[in-house]
């Protein structure tokens, strides 16, 4: 049998319980995503709310998507409504590893939507309900498919997969109700 010198097993040691940390660290925001629940800010009246996925978030309106510095800043209070594009809400998924327990990802589990799930935006006091109705996945470069449904869908964009910025998976959801 191998005789293992202490300031090697040390070494193996410090090695193991940093990647087991490093692990927590970087699925930290997933997991959390299951557990606990998330929160809009106290005075927010306009706010989106997807129940399947548990997500909730305050809505960032008239954001410029074309400049990063602006969409960036937004992103980390809440979702944007892209500027001049009616019911187009945008947000991160997933992020650096190093970034993504301290920045707001609301849209890290959008994947998982389905047909009929819903998704609910609070605006003024109302609630509109909106089901979803089709999931598609495009280059950065096809994003003008957003520009060709009428003003009764909801689309929402994030990047996938995550931790990436290869693709967008837009989420297109119908207006069913006006509460």
């Amino acid at each position: 049998m191998f005789k293992v010198k202490p300031g090697r097993r040390l070494i193996g040691d410090f090695f193991i319980i940093f990647s087991l940390a490093l692990l927590m660290f970087i699925y930290y925001p997933y997991v959390s995503s299951f557990f606990l629940p998330p929160k809009a800010s106290a005075d927010s009246s306009y706010y989106i709310k997807i129940p399947k996925i548990k997500a909730l978030a305050d809505i960032i309106e008239n954001v410029d998507p074309w400049d990063r510095k602006i969409y960036e800043k937004a992103l980390e209070k809440g979702v944007a409504k892209a500027k001049g594009i009616d019911n187009f809400l945008f947000a991160h998924s997933s992020l650096s590893p190093w970034k993504m327990t301290r920045t707001n990802t609301p849209f890290l589990r959008l994947g998982e939507l389905k047909n009929g799930d819903q998704i609910i935006i609070h605006k003024d006091g109302k609630d509109f309900v909106y089901k979803v109705e089709d999931k598609k996945e495009i280059r950065p470069d096809e994003v003008n498919l957003v520009l060709e449904k009428s003003k009764d869908y909801l689309i929402l964009q994030t990047c996938t997969p995550l931790g990436t910025d290869w693709k967008r998976l837009l989420i297109f959801a119908k207006l069913t109700t006006k509460v």
